[in-house]
Formats: C-alpha cells, sequence, structure tokens
C-alpha cells in the first residue's frame, strides 16, 4: 500500500479546508435580482456578482431578471445557470441593447417595461439589487414601496459593495428623521457588504409592518394589470 507523504497529506489537508460549506436549505425558490447591465469600473462589483451566483446556487435559489446578458446583470445571471433556474424577462424593443449573443436560461418576451417589471416580480420570494444605476434604483424603489403599502412583505436586500448604497441608505435615514417615512419602515431594506450575509439576513427576515392587503384583492386587482391583459402577446424562448 502507497504511503502519502507530509507535502501530500498537506495538501489534501488544504484543498479539503476550501472547500464551500454546504448551504443550509433555503426557504426561498426563486429570488428577483436586479443591477446594472454595467459591469462598473471596479473589479469588486464583477466579483460580488458571481459570488451572489454561486451563493444561490448553493442554496438551490433560481433567479428571474431583466433577461440581457451582459453587466452585471449577465455576470449573475449566468453563475446561476450553471447550477439552477434562471428566468429573464425582457421587452421586445430592447432585445438588440441588452442581448448579444446567446440568450441565459428562459426567457420571456414582453411588450414593455411595466410588463418586464411585472414578470420579474411575479412568484419571486423577495429581491436583491446591485449595484447600478437608473433603471436599478427605479425596480428597487417600487418593490420598496409596494411593501410600505403592503401590497408584499418579501425583504428587499441591498448588495452594497464597498458602501456603494451607503448614500441611499443615508437618504432613506433622512427621510425617516424629516418625518416622510417611519421609522419602522427602514427595517423593509436589508443590507449586506457580500453576498453570504446578504442572503443570510434575507433568510432570517421577520416583515415588521402591518400586514398584507388582502391576496384574493390583490389578485383580482391584478386582472386589470398590463401583464393579465390577454389582447398583449408574449413569447418564450430557451437559452
Amino acid at each position: 500500500m502507497e504511503q502519502k507523504t507530509d507535502d501530500q497529506s498537506e495538501t489534501e489537508k488544504s484543498m479539503e479546508e476550501k472547500k464551500p460549506a454546504a448551504a443550509s436549505r433555503s426557504r426561498f425558490k426563486r429570488i428577483c435580482v436586479f443591477g446594472g447591465s454595467s459591469a462598473g469600473n471596479k473589479d469588486c462589483y464583477r466579483v460580488a456578482a458571481v459570488e451572489l451566483g454561486q451563493e444561490l446556487v448553493a442554496r438551490k435559489i433560481g433567479i428571474s431578471y431583466g433577461g440581457g446578458n451582459f453587466g452585471l446583470m449577465g455576470l449573475v445571471a449566468q453563475e446561476v445557470h450553471r447550477g439552477g433556474h434562471v428566468l429573464g424577462v425582457i421587452p421586445k424593443p430592447m432585445m438588440h441593447k441588452e442581448i448579444i449573443g446567446e440568450t441565459i436560461g428562459e426567457v420571456i418576451l414582453v411588450n414593455h417595461m411595466h410588463q418586464r417589471k411585472a414578470g420579474m416580480a411575479k412568484d419571486a420570494d423577495c429581491f436583491i439589487a446591485l449595484p447600478g444605476g437608473y433603471g436599478t434604483l427605479e425596480m428597487l424603489m417600487e418593490v420598496i414601496t409596494w411593501s410600505q403599502l403592503g401590497i408584499h412583505d418579501k425583504p428587499v436586500g441591498l448588495l452594497n459593495v464597498e458602501g456603494y448604497y451607503d448614500s441611499l441608505l443615508a437618504f432613506f435615514k433622512k427621510a425617516v428623521d424629516e418625518g416622510f417615512v417611519y421609522p419602522s419602515q427602514l427595517s423593509i431594506i436589508v443590507s449586506a457588504s457580500s453576498a453570504k450575509e446578504l442572503v443570510q439576513k434575507l433568510e432570517d427576515y421577520v416583515p415588521q409592518h402591518q400586514g398584507v392587503i388582502d391576496k384574493s384583492k390583490w389578485e383580482a386587482d391584478r386582472t386589470a394589470e398590463t401583464w393579465s391583459n390577454k389582447d398583449d402577446d408574449q413569447s418564450k424562448i430557451e437559452g
């Protein structure tokens, strides 16, 4: 029987230590993720996007997102697609701007931005915003407002890479100090600097606001929305 040398034993021990710990079973099946269609000017943003994708795969969580295949969103989608389900929702007029080459996972084509947002949020168990620009902030503020109004009680997470969202978090605090937001509503937003910490905080999230609008009423009202309009043509393609 071949004897292992000390160097071989040390190498195997080192490799064993570097293996990621098995993640506990998640209460989420799908997370709606939004972020920059650009990768940003710092490597840390790209690294954070990849790490988020890896963390979601480890927890067997799929994503819904805007359907593009580049920038931070493309990096997350590509990583999740290696081991999980990816659902992209993209308006037909924007395909040539946000998709280069092959699509990632399942892609639903819709007619306009309102349908896109509704499709991304539909069936998502929570939301995560990576660093991004105007579009990311628009989607982020909408899902925060939905929670504030009691339309949902799903957690909303900020991946605050190297303090990217510090100024936004300070603005939220300022809005509370000036009487435009209730103090309890600050708890709607969950923030962390790493993907692992953020996802765990979202897993542990307990809603603080006073209940959600009756689901049956909300679903009935949604029949008037463009997402449920039978006259609107939607298409599905697989990547």
